[in-house]
């Protein structure tokens, strides 16, 4: 005959920390996900934002069939350059570039840039451009069609 198991206070503390352990470790995997992942808009009030929804849709739809391309902004010695071209892949020229550059702490202010085409397709800032990581917000007009993105530059 076997002998039963007799069940201990040291079984009892192992199971409820082995569960605490995986609840702990789901929470931190999913708080990771969560940070990682997130591409959303954070709005002040989500109620009115959720109302002007199908607006920004339909506005991103309608730059979307511009098929202008823009590259990743580049440093041109101590200016920032911008290559775009149109939907036919040929340089977009005759173009009004217009950025506003916001450091992601705010430890530096905001500053507005304007560019000039230096070549068909490529246009680079009349001011100069700091070192260092900055979100743009990029705005660029021709033949009464407008883009609007969001950039960022290293």
């Amino acid at each position: 005959m076997r002998k039963a198991r007799r069940f201990t206070g040291y079984h009892a503390a192992a199971i409820l920390c082995a569960f605490f352990a995986v609840v702990i470790a789901v929470n931190v995997t999913m708080a990771r996900f969560a940070i990682s992942t997130f591409g959303g808009m954070v709005v002040d009030n989500s109620y009115v934002a959720s109302q002007k929804f199908n607006g920004w849709l339909a506005e991103a739809r309608r730059e979307q069939a511009l098929g202008w391309t823009v590259e990743d902004p580049v440093r041109d010695g101590k200016r920032l350059a911008v290559a775009i071209t149109d939907s036919l892949g040929q340089p977009l020229t005759g173009a009004a570039l217009a950025m506003r550059a916001e450091h992601p702490l705010g430890r530096a202010p905001a500053r507005n840039l304007t560019f000039i085409e230096t070549a068909p397709g490529q246009y680079q800032s009349i001011e100069p451009f700091p070192q260092g990581r900055w979100k743009l917000r990029a705005s660029i007009r021709r033949d009464g069609r407008e883009l609007d993105l969001a950039l960022d530059v290293n």
